[in-house]
This record gives C-alpha cells, structure tokens and sequence, in this order.
C-alpha cells in the first residue's frame, strides 16, 4: 500500500470517526435533558402535588373539627396533626422550588403557625371564637391550592422541555443519517479515485 493510500484511509476513517463522535456527544447531551426533565415532573412535581393533597386532607380535618366544635379533636387529634403536617413540609421543602412558589410556601408556613397558634388559644377558650380560626384555615387552603396549581403549570412547562429534546433528538438523527450517506459516498470517493500517473 503506498504513502498515499494509507493517507486517504486514515483521512476516510478519521471523518467517519469525527461524525460518530460529535452525534454521539449531541445525543447524550438531548438524553440528559429529557432524563433531567422526567425526573424533574416525578420528584418535583407529582411528590409535591401528593405532599399538597396530604396536607390539605389534614387541614380539612382541621376545618371539620372547628364546623362541627370538637373539643376532643383538639385535645386528641391536633397534635398528630400538627406533626404530620411538619412531616410533610420538610418533605415538600427538599423539592425544586420556583421563585413563585418558594413565596407561597413561605406565606402556607406562616399562616399554618398563626392557625396553630390560635388553636392553642382555643383550647383554653374552649371553641368560643372560631372565626378567627376558619379565616386562617381558609388563608391556609388558599396557598395549598395556589401551590397545587403551580405543580401543574411546572409540570406542563417541564413537559415541553422534553418535547423539544426528542424534537431536536429526532431531528440530529435524520441528519446524522444523511451526513453518514454522505460521508460513506466521499470515503468510497477518497478511496478508490487514483490520481493520473505521470508519465
């Protein structure tokens, strides 16, 4: 094989090399950031929205006890729950918080301590006063709904993040297809052209 030869089949490998190389890098990269994006929608969305409904079934305990004058809730149950509701917010804080949402659960957390506040009052008081506690109980409902919304909202914004990563996936494969059609056809070129012996 002369010097020429072996020129023409390296150069003929290493583009074949060098196009393998560089689709493979774009893939892994459009891979990750759908793997990052359904992981993304499980953890910090579908937990969290279960993490909401839980607290929100416990506030509701809440909210049935103070409708119906439960003094035994009180003195019994609302401790458990009180418990079982922090539970579930550290839960809920070791999710992927947006900027929105970081705000309405700082504002769920504060009136959740002025509702356990007044609740500790009102066992004293023995259920007298329990519009202050069905307003807070209300403001407390309100941001578990406003932060069930944004899990939907993240969820869907998430959700389009994937789409566009196996669009652009689908997309490099077409082309990568095309490119080595090509690529095959100037190797098979390189290899077999023979330049014109001088004579």
């Amino acid at each position: 094989m002369t010097f020429y030869n072996k020129i023409k089949w390296v150069l003929g490998i290493l583009m074949v090399f060098v196009l393998i190389l560089a689709t493979n890098l774009i893939d892994r990269n459009n891979f990750l950031r759908v793997k990052d994006s359904v992981i993304t929608i499980y953890n910090d969305r579908i937990v969290a929205n279960d993490i909401i409904f839980e607290m929100s079934r416990l506030v509701q305990e809440k909210e049935v006890a103070i409708a119906k004058q439960d003094s035994i809730f009180f003195v019994d149950r609302n401790k458990e729950v009180n418990l079982e509701v922090q539970a579930l917010i550290t839960r809920f804080e070791q999710t992927k918080l947006t900027v929105e949402e970081g705000k309405i659960f700082n504002a769920f957390k504060d009136d959740l301590k002025a509702l356990q506040k007044s609740e500790a009052a009102l066992t004293q008081s023995r259920l007298s006063q329990t519009t202050v506690l069905e307003n807070q109980i209300r403001s407390v409902e309100a941001n578990l709904y406003k932060l069930s919304k944004i899990q939907l909202s993240e969820g869907r914004r998430q959700t389009s993040l994937s789409k566009k990563a196996i669009s652009s996936i689908e997309l490099f494969t077409h082309m990568e297809i095309y490119i080595l059609v090509f690529l095959a056809i100037l190797v098979q070129i390189i290899v077999i052209y023979k330049p014109k012996e001088e004579e």
